[in-house]
C-alpha cells in the first residue's frame, strides 16, 4: 500500500481534464460502477452527477479549483475546492471506486486541506454531506470534521438527478485547519 501512496501526485485540473473528471465523479457517485466503492449514492439518486461543461465552469472560476490525484498519467481522484469568505468549501471529493479503502482518500484530503491553506490562507474547511450517509459522515469525522447541525434541502431542481429517497437533505460539516 505504501508503494501505491508513494506513486501518487497532485495537481490543479486544466480545461482539458474536464471530461475525465466528469466521468470519474459520475462513476464514483452514480450507477452500477459506483457500487464497487463505498461512496456510492446509487440507492439514493439516479442520473448524472455532473457534466463536463459544469466542471469547466469550476476550473475557470477565480475563486475555485479542482485538485486532481494522479497515479502515473491516470486521474484517480478529484476534489472541488472553493474559497468562501474566511473558509474553503470541499465538494465532489472522489477516489476511483476500485481504489477506495487503500488510504488514498485520507492522503488526498490532507493534501487538499494544505492546498487551500497555502492558496487562500483559510483556517476552516466545510462541506455538505447527504445526511443519511452515516458511513460517509463517520469517515469525515475520523478526518477531524464535525457536524454543525446545519441542514439544507437537497436542491433537486439544480441537478440532472432523480431522488430515489424522498426528502434528502444536506448536513454541513466543518474542520478547523489552524
Amino acid at each position: 500500500m505504501t508503494d501505491t501512496l508513494d506513486s501518487l501526485h497532485f495537481r490543479p485540473a486544466e480545461l482539458g481534464d474536464a471530461s475525465a473528471i466528469a466521468c470519474l465523479v459520475n462513476s464514483a457517485y452514480r450507477g452500477d460502477s459506483s457500487r464497487v466503492g463505498w461512496t456510492t449514492e446509487a440507492d439514493l439518486l439516479e442520473g448524472t452527477r455532473i457534466h463536463a461543461s459544469e466542471v469547466e465552469t469550476i476550473i475557470k472560476s477565480e475563486d475555485a479549483f479542482i485538485l486532481l490525484c494522479q497515479q502515473g498519467e491516470n486521474i484517480i481522484g478529484s476534489v472541488q475546492l472553493e474559497h468562501t469568505d474566511d473558509s474553503a468549501y470541499l465538494g465532489m471529493f472522489v477516489v476511483k471506486p476500485v481504489l477506495q479503502g487503500a488510504g488514498i482518500g485520507k492522503l488526498f484530503m490532507t493534501t487538499a486541506e494544505k492546498a487551500v491553506q497555502e492558496r487562500w490562507g483559510v483556517k476552516k474547511m466545510w462541506m455538505s454531506v447527504i445526511s443519511v450517509r452515516e458511513e460517509l459522515i463517520a469517515y469525515y469525522e475520523r478526518r477531524g470534521y464535525v457536524r454543525t447541525g446545519r441542514f439544507k434541502p437537497f436542491p433537486v431542481e439544480d441537478f440532472d438527478s432523480e431522488l430515489l429517497v424522498p426528502e434528502l437533505q444536506f448536513e454541513e460539516m466543518e474542520k478547523d485547519l489552524a
